[in-house]
């Protein structure tokens, strides 16, 4: 078998993983539906036809309309777009800080490695939800707060994975030859430690997002979320509980956008974990 690059032996791996790289294309399929679907739709988001209420799936209205006479498809559609906008952005939030975190008490080591790590130890002991749910109804109810929100309890996880790999990163032979030729040490954490980290950091950020989206869907079923009428899968799945046994298709077509995603998602992370775990290199 031919060798490559981390990265090229990655790629190699991920493409014989059928669940991972057929999932790589679903979730593809999902985000460019999200994004290209509501603007090509003959039908606003929040666009109301009180006349026609609520009514299963036809050729106009594939996946039916809701109590306001809202298509159905274009608030999935939508909602998806909404719901991983809240993934990503509050997973980059959760990257950002942790990687930040994690390096630099790996980094420093000794009395500053100690109490950073210690202060990590005493947030993992707080309710992280209730955290959440506690600082929407301080500071009110926005994308921005809600991404920022669930990223910034999102982050202790990352920073003791980040710790872990600086920890065994730093005492490696490019590292100790950097030093000898005087390479600062905030140049060598940054340019040589932190990249050489990327593969767990970028699997446990492809595992987080589907983490945030289902905690933004808890959110917007307690009514804290995304707020109306912008539609989360979150919120749809709220008003299709609500109505399971009279109007059930309000629920089957949010929910199933959602388990797919989700599905996606997990099988992706898994995938890219496989791929990048260096007991497999070379095979």
């Amino acid at each position: 078998m031919k060798g490559g690059g981390l990265w090229a032996d990655a790629w190699r791996r991920l493409r014989r993983n059928r669940a991972a790289y057929g999932s790589s294309w679903v979730l593809l399929a999902i985000v460019l539906a999200s994004l290209v679907g509501p603007v090509l739709s003959p039908y606003g988001y929040d666009a109301q036809d009180l006349d026609r209420g609520a009514v299963g799936p036809t050729l106009d209205h594939p996946m039916g309309t809701d109590f306001h006479g809202r298509d159905v498809l274009t608030r999935v559609l939508y909602g998806a777009r909404v719901s991983v906008q809240v993934g990503l952005l509050a997973a980059l939030t959760s990257l950002l800080i942790g990687t930040a975190y994690g390096a630099t008490a790996g980094w420093s080591g000794g009395r500053t490695d100690e109490w950073m790590m210690r202060l990590v130890d005493v947030l993992y002991s707080l309710p992280y939800m209730f955290v959440v749910i506690l600082l929407v109804v301080v500071f009110g109810q926005s994308m921005t707060l809600l991404f920022c929100a669930l990223g910034a309890v999102q982050w202790l996880t990352t920073a003791r994975i980040v710790r872990g790999q600086v920890l065994s990163l730093k005492t490696r032979e490019f590292v100790e030859a950097a030093r000898a030729t005087g390479v600062p040490g905030r140049t060598i954490l940054i340019r040589h430690v932190v990249p050489n980290a990327l593969g767990p950091i970028l699997v446990y950020f492809t595992l987080t997002v589907p983490q945030v989206i289902l905690q933004e869907a808890f959110l917007s079923f307690l009514g804290l979320g995304v707020q109306a009428p912008r539609p989360s899968l979150g919120a749809l799945i709220q008003d299709g509980a609500n109505a399971m046994v009279v109007y059930p298709w309000l629920l089957v077509f949010p929910g199933g956008v959602m388990a797919l995603l989700l599905l996606a998602l997990n099988f992706l992370g898994d995938g890219l974990r496989d791929a990048l775990d260096p007991r497999m290199r070379g095979s």
